[in-house]
This record gives structure tokens, sequence and C-alpha cells, in this order.
């Protein structure tokens, strides 16, 4: 048995193997060991997919370690506490909002197989959070985790789950112990140690980094000199770092952190891009809807557009010009981002001279007429998608997608997170996998 002490001052780092393959949980671990990792937890996606063998395989590999297996137990407390401490488990963890009668039977079970019990206090709620902690506290929970979920860490990051904990820290007693999780990294893990913490969970910063091992020392760090250091990983935006996340993904990561959606289809890119200005833009939606080869409305949008917005253009399924070279050229001198058109341009080599990003419907020789019919900054609906005012628009090589204003914070995280797996994924392609071999795609297939 491995003696469990609090150490005055000093946390512990704790890695949470939220993945659900148990060898690359196994090389995730080894890799963040040796960057200081203290703990090791086998998360929830990993014991639902590999059951306790993640636990006997986990205490194997590192005899010495604390195991930790977050079962996220709501009910029959006492036959999964067991389950987990005969596997190898130090520390099990249980939801804080199971009833009083499981949390009893799981707090005997852990004191007769000899492991410390924890309850998780996420989708507890918020008014409720100390009386309920206390509550815990008095049937005899070991330790109190503070933890904001993984879909909500896309909106709130790892401050949510820090002000849980110093509230935590002030009513709770001195020999309770408190965890922090949800969202944590370089940034906030500095945070929490000036809290007083006993544990600081991380999760999604080693398992999606390319190298555990130099994020494990860059965590280490900030905690031992409770110093933040800057994580890329689950911010709060303002709309210039929205900008700046979203110029860091590519459409294919904000369609798969928006479930394949948000596409806009059938159109087709003028610019080719250059050194200077890739194949990208991004920018808040400047809407504009007009009818067939009236060009008044898209060129006045340019008088309200601001610099770095998106011009969208409806032109009713129009197919003669309402875009030209000259309208392109009052965009590039003020700094439009974009043009997307879900009608006709013309003066296509001219623009591509230009360099102005923009894609469109049609291509024509024949201009309109300005005729001042139709509306700026309304909604529209723009190859296929609603687009209001505000909304951000991003394009690239491989397409146009419409990310809803009020979701922008919150699918700038997902995107990042996409990317970031990509990342860990390629590293391990380069270390000699296939891609089928580090999805485990014959293992994950769906069953006939």
């Amino acid at each position: 048995m491995i003696l469990i002490r609090k150490r005055e001052n000093m946390p512990y780092l704790q890695i949470a193997l939220d993945v659900i393959n148990l060898q690359r949980a196994l090389e995730i671990a080894e890799e963040s060991i040796r960057g200081g990792v203290e703990w090791i937890e086998a998360g929830t996606p990993l014991i639902k997919s590999e059951g306790m063998n993640a636990i006997r395989e986990l205490r194997k590999r590192f005899p010495d370690k604390i195991i930790i297996a977050d079962m996220k137990t709501v009910d029959g407390g006492s036959i999964e506490i067991e389950m987990a401490a005969k596997s190898g488990a130090n520390i099990v963890l249980m939801l804080g909002g199971s009833d009083d009668t499981s949390i009893k039977e799981a707090v005997d079970a852990a004191r007769k197989f000899g492991v410390l019990l924890g309850c998780d206090t996420i989708d507890v709620p918020k008014n409720n959070l100390i009386e309920r902690a206390l509550k815990l506290e008095e049937l005899g929970v070991n330790m109190i985790c503070s933890h904001v979920g993984i879909d909500q860490q896309t909106l709130f990051g790892g401050e949510k789950t820090l002000e849980f904990a110093k509230k935590l820290k002030e009513e709770l007693n001195p020999s309770t112990w408190i965890a922090v999780a949800g969202g944590i990294n370089s940034e906030t893990a500095a945070k929490a140690k000036e809290l007083g913490v006993d544990v600081i969970v991380v999760g999604g910063a080693f398992y999606k980094s390319e190298n555990p091992e130099i994020t494990a020392k860059r965590i280490k760090e900030a905690i031992d000199t409770a110093k933040p250091i800057e994580s890329k990983f689950f911010k709060k935006y303002n709309e210039t770092q929205i900008r700046e996340a979203l110029m860091k993904v590519s459409t294919p990561n904000i369609s798969d952190a928006m479930h394949r959606s948000g596409e806009m289809h059938g159109l087709k890119p003028i610019w080719r891009g250059t050194e200077e200005l890739p194949l990208k833009f991004v920018g808040p939606a400047i809407t504009v809807r007009t009818y067939n080869g009236d060009w008044s409305k898209p060129v006045e949008a340019i008088e309200d557009a601001k610099k770095g917005d998106v011009i969208v253009i409806d032109a009713c399924k129009g197919k003669d010009a309402v875009w030209g070279e000259l309208a392109s050229w009052s965009c590039k001198t003020k700094g439009i981002s974009g043009v997307v058109i879900d009608g006709a341009v013309r003066d296509i080599e001219d623009i591509r001279k230009i360099n102005l990003p923009l894609y469109a419907k049609h291509f024509t020789p024949t201009a309109g007429e300005p005729r001042g019919l139709g509306e700026i900054n309304t909604s529209i609906i723009c190859a296929g998608q609603k687009v209001d005012p505000g909304d951000w628009i991003v394009g690239d090589a491989s397409g146009v997608v419409v990310i809803p204003r009020k979701s922008a914070q919150e699918i700038a995280n997902r995107a990042i997170n996409v990317l970031e797996k990509e990342n860990r994924l390629r590293e391990e392609i380069k270390r000699g996998s296939t891609l089928s071999e580090v999805t485990y795609l014959k293992k994950w297939e769906k069953q006939k």
C-alpha cells in the first residue's frame, strides 16, 4: 500500500488520461512522467473503453505511482469502488451528485479496501456546490474535486473550476483533499497553486500535446514558481483573439468542431494566394442582400465595413455581376479581409492581380446596373447557410465556413482542440505508425 500524504504549499501534478486506447495512454503517461507528472489517472473514457484492465496495466507499468480511477460512479458505489481498488487504484472518484446512500456505500468500501474516495463536483448546481461539498465531507469523503467538464471548458476554460476551488478551500476542513480539474494548463496551474489546492489535474494539455514531456515541464515550472506560462489551450477571447485563434486553424478543423456543419456550398475561389497573403481570410460578416446585377448595395457595404470585416453577399440567384475590379480595389485599400458572393463576379484576372480573397458562385463578363435595391446588415441565406451580421466567416483553400457570432468563443476553442489532436496523431504517424494504427480503426469500426 502506498502512503498518500498531503504536501504543504506544493500540490501534486496529476495527468488525466481521457483517451480511449490503452497503448496510447501508457505512452502519454510515460512521456508526461519524464516531465514531472506525479499521479496518474485512468480517465472515464479509458475505463469505459478498456475496463479495469486499464488500471491493472497502469499499476503494472508504474508500480510506485499513485493511480486514480475516475469511475464517475453514480450508483452501486460499493461494488465499483471494490473493483477499482482490487485492480490497483489508490484513489477512486465518483460523482458528488450521487444519492447519499450510494456515497455511504462507497465510503465504507473505500475504508474496507484501503483507498481514498474522491467526489467530483461536475454538474453539481453552482448554488448548491458548497452545501453539497460539506455534506460529502460529513459523509466521510476524503477528496473533493472541483471540476468543469470537457464540453463546458470550451466556454469557460479553467477559470470557472478555479472559482469553485477557491470556495471549497475557504469552506472545507483542512484535512479534506481538494483537487482541481477542467481546462487546467500552464497558465491556470499557477493560479491553482496560489489557491493552495492539493492536487492539480491536467488532461487535454497532455494528451493533445505533440510532446507531453515538454508540456509537463512547462506546467511543473508554472506550479513550482507560481507564475503563469502562456498556453494555447482553451482561452477566453476578445474579438482580436478570436481572429488570431481562427487564423491558426483550417476550415476542416472548424467543420469538425461544428460537427460537420457551417460550410457554404458551390463557391469558387478567385485569388490564388501568395506567401504574404496565403489562401486564408477571417472576419466578422457585413451582410448584403441584392438582386441580379444590382451592384449598388454591395458597393455601399464597403463604406459600412471596418478593416478586417468580410463582406457576404446574397445576390438572390442572379447570374449578372454584382462585383468587379473597382469594388475589389476599394476593399483592398480599406483592409477588408475578404468577400463572399452567392452570385456573379467579373474582371477575374484583374481581381487575381489585386489578390483580394474572394469566393463567388459564378464568373461572368456581363455587368449589372446600380438600381439601389436590397439591404445591408440583415439576415441572409448565402450559399445555403444563414448568415447574420457579425457572424464569423473563415475561408481557405478548402472552402468557406460560417460561425454564429454567439458561438465564436466556443468554436474557436473546439477548433484548436481538433487541431491539437491532429497534431498528436501526425506526430505518432511520423514516428512510424499509420493513420489506421494510431486511430485503432479496425478496433473501433462499427460492429455488424
